[in-house]
């Protein structure tokens, strides 16, 4: 069997709207965490209460990941900043 090496270079990382879509994300956990609540003795009844807390933790996580996804977003935009002025000062 021969080892399979890539015969291309792979293509860029696909950029979107990273932190709409974490954000959104979030709020979807949250939203079905408060959602559950009601029914919080029919899930413990139900030995499903763990989906009670999935949910909780899914925003927890889920604020950890705006804050860095909103983090990485800046020093992006700060290392194109960078990368424009030592462009222009070279010219």
């Amino acid at each position: 069997m021969t080892k399979w090496t890539p015969t291309h270079e792979a293509p860029e990382p696909l950029e979107g709207p990273v932190v709409a879509t974490i954000t959104g994300g979030t709020i979807v956990w949250f939203v079905l965490f408060l959602g559950q609540l009601p029914f919080y003795g029919w899930f413990r009844d139900h030995g499903h209460l763990w989906w009670v807390w999935t949910c909780l933790a899914g925003g927890g996580l889920g604020l950890i990941g705006i804050w860095y996804v909103r983090k990485r977003d800046a020093a992006i935009k700060r290392h194109a900043a960078a990368q424009a002025t030592q462009g222009a000062e070279q010219r």
